[in-house]
This record gives structure tokens, sequence and C-alpha cells, in this order.
């Protein structure tokens, strides 16, 4: 992260570049609510939410076909989430370059390609699967860079929180889908780990290549899904957002932005404990001390997790109408801290419960996080937003170093990792609790 936060200053100048595409505005004309567009977006955070998701099937299920250590299996997310830090910057100026309804259907048809890598990579081995991940990503981050600031344009900028709100809600929904689905069409009559190992080499070859090729018909039918949805995007009409240039006011130090620098931290390690317990449960819940449940049986279980965060972003939604931000953050993520806790120190269903409880916890955090972090940054919110945006290469970072300590200590005592990465996001919600209060002490804040 700390190559992140100290660029250099001309690193600085292509983030004030990017951002000025996070400073949309929708043309004139196009004040009211667009329902029809909203409609058309939220069908790609649903689909990327599910996509994100798949990974935490593949993973288990790789790291058996191809023998791997948890370090080795790990870096299917170190390649996913790292294409957000390598790959936000050219997204942003490409889609200030043409736009964003081009820029969208561009990411769809790189998703696609990289769904349909998928086929070959099935026959070519795991450092092909790792480049289909990268491509995968890739157009996924170009999505996501574009979709957001869209959202909060089609319509009044003072429920653009509540549109984005939604629109989170359904990515949620993909995440809740996807790991029921992948473990029927891909764990289904898959074996373990250990009985892999223990059949004769021949039949060994065999059954590995049986495994591998169980990905193959998914992600052809995704990669058909996104091209399918690149065309209907490409013919629909949709409300033109007029891209503000970067202006010199704007390229201020985001180093001096003391609240955005935390903020981007707290992104950092959020996001990589949200992954990092995604990406082990499966292994997690096999564990004979917790459920000693096959894959198969645990991917339905994954679900569980992604869903509570669905269902949380509605009660923290009513929640934070009347409660601070700041303060809602904060006790998601103690929460998360003392059940994270119960999961490495208990055994049995209290353990496994334990964890899958975290998600409902989740899901305020990235949004809260996302808000507190560019409150009136002013010129400099666009360049923060590029900033936060880099931010989520934590999703790469945190689960590959819990990997590190799967294959070190064990499965359930790695989960002590994303216990630090929450404490950090608790200090951030009750260091910044009264943001938006009106009193002396939230006038201090803000000049922070």
């Amino acid at each position: 992260m700390a190559s992140v936060l100290h660029n250099k200053t001309n690193r600085g100048n292509i983030v004030a570049n990017f951002s000025s595409t996070l400073d949309a505005s929708v043309s004139p004309g196009a004040a009211q609510p667009h329902r029809g567009a909203l409609a058309i977006v939220t069908m790609l955070f649903f689909m990327w939410g599910l996509l994100t998701s798949l990974n935490d099937v593949l993973i288990p299920h790789l790291k058996a076909v191809y023998t791997l250590s948890y370090v080795q299996a790990m870096l299917v997310q170190f390649c996913f989430f790292g294409a957000y830090f390598l790959v936000s910057l050219p997204a942003g100026l490409l889609i200030r370059r043409i736009g964003y309804q081009p820029g969208a259907v561009t990411g769809l048809v790189v998703a696609a390609a990289g769904c349909a890598l998928f086929y070959p990579a099935s026959l070519g081995g795991y450092g092909l699967f790792l480049t289909a991940f990268f491509v995968l990503a890739s157009g996924i981050t170009i999505l996501q860079v574009a979709a957001n600031p869209y959202v909060t344009s089609l319509g009044d900028p003072a429920t653009a929180s509540s549109r984005l709100t939604l629109t989170q809600a359904f990515n949620a929904l993909g995440t809740t889908v996807a790991p029921g689905l992948g473990g029927m069409l891909i764990l289904s009559g898959a074996m373990s780990a250990t009985d892999f190992a223990q059949l004769p080499e021949a039949l060994r070859a065999k059954q590995k290549a049986l495994e591998a090729a169980a990905v193959q018909g998914p992600y052809l039918v995704l990669a058909g899904l996104l091209l399918a949805t690149a065309i209907a995007f490409a013919l629909v009409r949709l409300p033109r957002i007029a891209q503000a240039g970067a202006s010199a006011r704007g390229a201020v130090s985001l180093l001096s932005q003391r609240r955005l620098v935390l903020g981007a931290i707290a992104i950092f390690l959020y996001v990589g404990g949200e992954v990092s317990i995604g990406s082990l449960l499966i292994n997690f819940m096999g564990e004979p001390g917790v459920a000693g449940l096959n894959a198969a049986a645990a991917a339905s279980y994954v679900s569980y997790y992604w869903g509570g965060a669905m269902v949380g972003r509605f009660i923290g939604f009513a929640v934070m109408r009347k409660v601070s931000p700041g303060k809602a953050l904060g006790f998601n993520a103690a929460c998360s801290v003392l059940l994270i806790l119960c999961a490495v120190f208990t055994k049995g269903s209290l353990a496994m419960w334990a964890i899958l409880a975290v998600g409902l916890f989740n899901s305020i955090m990235f949004p809260t996080i996302f808000s507190m972090a560019l409150y009136k940054l002013g010129p400099a919110t666009g360049q923060g937003s590029g900033l936060l945006c880099m931010a989520i290469v934590g999703g790469a970072i945190v689960p590959f170093a819990q990997g590190w300590l799967a294959d070190l200590a064990g499965v359930q005592l790695s989960f002590l990792l994303p216990v630090f990465c929450y404490l950090y996001v608790m200090f951030f919600g009750m260091r910044y609790s009264r943001l938006y209060a009106g009193s002396p002490g939230a006038s201090e804040e803000l000049k922070a």
C-alpha cells in the first residue's frame, strides 16, 4: 500500500486525469431519474458480483486439481484483484477518451474474453488459468471504474447514495447466487485433495483432466452472456455523460488529505479481509474440527456469507438514518472481530456459523468508508476516488498473506490476519464517528 500512497508527482497527475471521469455530470435534459438506464447498469453490478464470487469456488477446486499450497492457490485472488491496481488508471483514461457507454461495452467484451480463456486453460495448466483471471478482472475493472460514477449521475445528487446502495445490493445478490451455482456446476462430484492424491498415477492424470474441464461449460456460458450483454448495451440508448476536464485546482496532493489516506488504508484492509475470508471458507468448513464438509456441500454455505452482506445493506441503510455512519462502521467492525475470534478458537458448528456471520457485518463497510473518506474533499474528490479504487488491490495482497499463514499454521489460525484488518476499520470508524455532526468537535475532524 505504501507504493500507492507515495507515488511520484507525475503519477499523481495521471490520477488527476483519470479522476476527471469520476467528476462526470449528466448532460442537459438528463436531470430527472432514468429508471431504464439504472436498471441496465444494475444488471452489470449483478454480473460482476457473480463473477467475483465464483473465485471462492474455483480456489479450492484448482488447489485440489493441481495439488497447490494455499499460497499458490491464492494467486487466483492476487491476479484477479491485482488487475484493479494495474488497470484502474488505464481504464479511466480509456473511458475519458471514448465515453461511458463504449467503455462499458469494451469492459464487457474483455470480461467475455477472460471467461472464454477458461476453456484452453483447462488444457494448458494453472498458469493459463491465472492469465484468464487477470483478463476477466481487467474487464470488470473497466466496468467498475465507469459504472459507479454513472449511477451517481442518474438523477438527483441528493439521492445518489441511495441509488448506489441499491445497485450494490444487486452486486451482493450476484455474490450470493454464485457459490451455490458454482458448487452445483463445478464442484459436484469433484474429489477432495486427499482422495485425489491416493489415486494411481495413470488414473490421477485422467481425473485431473476431467476436473479441470469442469469449468469449461459454465465459463463458456458466462462468456456468451457477457457478449450478449455487450451487444445489448451497445444498441440501447442511454443518457450521455459530459465529462469534465481535469483542472489545476483539482491537482492537489493526496497525502495532505489525512482522512482520505486513512480511508484508503481502510479500503485496502477491508477488501483484503473480506476476500481472504471468502477465499478460504470452503477449506475452513472442510476442516475436521469445524464441519468436515466436502467442497460441494461447503460451497452452498458460502452463499450465507455473501447473502448476509446483501441483507445487511438494507438494514444498514435504515440504521444509518438514525446512527452516525462512523459509529455504525465501528460497531460492525467490532462485531466482525469478535466473530472471527470465535471462529478461530472454537470448534464445530459454532466456529462455522461465526465466520459465516461476518458477512452480515461486512455489508455497510465499503460504501461507508468510501463516502467518509471523500466527504468535503472538494476539488480533490476525483483524485480521492481514483486512490480508493486502486486501494481495492488489498484483495490481492491480504489473501496471499493469509495463504502463507495457512500453510504455516493451519487454515483456522490463519483467520487471525483478518482480525487485524477489521481492527483498523473499527479505528477509522470511531476516529470519524462525528464526521457529519454539526458540532465544534466535528468541525475539527473535518480539518483532519
